[in-house]
């Protein structure tokens, strides 16, 4: 056993060998050395604080923008997501939300308190805690624009709250102190800008008709270049439909990538560099993949 002994019950549930398919939505990567759930709060930090300090810790969220090589995880991975659930109206236009919360979730409850704008989460496929660790954005907002404050958990287990000057936020890229994992943001809303039921239902059947839900894949491959949109690039070089084993460059979205007929990671990894030089070559441009690639390369 890797930890210091293995956790008691009340602390949560600790697996072995973990497939990490079952936790990712393209459906697909190797396992996980450990795979810990806690119970609680308190049960995730006494986790990390006897956890041996040499094993690494890979904090897993939704797994909706996440690719893990068919070798798997080495270490821990910690999805706390089922305990970080909570969302709550603690002033007019503040609102505290969990770091498992559904964005999609957290759009709801803001259109029914009318406090905006916030209708721009329910075009984030994933968490809470996955938009707050990579800056998501949809139709025009981003993330971090709304965020008051976060309160994250670190490697020893101390729980911090800390202000978004403690961080070095950019287009689809957050920094901030090492070895600590968000599990609360608080997000601050206008005074004069109610959330729009008409506004929400339109961005989600825009996501409807133009992407490819209910197939397995990771929302939005790339990050769009400045001035352009990567989508664009990618059908401009000819590449919708292209396939590398088992993964498809999406025809209804050309930066989505899906997992059509089981596809390895390692079909999705080499079908994500295929695009990338195709679009280099074609036009000049180097995309960079917004998605996280993670984990050993199978032998």
């Amino acid at each position: 056993m890797m930890a210091a002994e293995k956790p008691a019950m009340e602390l949560g549930e600790l697996r072995e060998n973990e497939p990490m398919s079952r936790h990712t939505s393209w459906r697909t990567g190797g396992p996980a050395e450990l795979f810990f759930r806690p119970a609680s709060i308190e049960g995730l930090s006494q986790f990390l604080a006897e956890l041996d300090p040499a094993i690494d810790v890979f904090w897993h969220g939704a797994g909706s923008n996440l690719l893990v090589r068919d070798g798997g995880i080495r270490g821990v991975v910690i999805s706390a997501g089922r305990i970080l659930r909570d969302i709550e109206r603690v002033e007019t236009y503040l609102v505290k939300a969990g770091s498992g919360v559904p964005c999609t979730q957290l759009a709801r409850h803001c259109l029914r308190w009318e406090i905006g704008p916030s209708e721009f989460f329910a075009g984030i496929p994933g968490t809470v805690g996955g938009a707050l660790a990579m800056n998501a954005g949809a139709h025009g907002g981003e993330t971090w624009e709304r965020v008051e404050s976060v309160r994250s958990i670190d490697r020893q287990g101390e729980i911090h709250e800390r202000a978004p000057a403690e961080y070095s936020v950019g287009y689809r890229s957050v920094k901030g102190p090492s070895n600590e994992w968000f599990i609360e943001g608080t997000f601050r809303f206008e005074p004069d800008v109610k959330a729009s039921r008409q506004n929400l239902d339109a961005m989600l059947e825009r996501r409807k008709t133009t992407q490819p839900l209910g197939l397995p894949s990771c929302g939005s491959v790339f990050r769009n270049p400045p001035g352009d949109h990567a989508a664009r690039l990618i059908e401009a070089a000819g590449l919708k439909g292209f396939r590398i084993g088992g993964a498809e460059v999406s025809s209804k979205h050309a930066n989505f990538i899906i997992n059509s007929d089981g596809a390895t990671a390692t079909d999705i990894e080499a079908l994500i560099e295929h695009v990338r030089h195709t679009v280099r070559e074609e036009h000049g441009v180097e995309l960079l993949h917004e998605v996280r690639i993670v984990g050993e390369v199978s032998q």
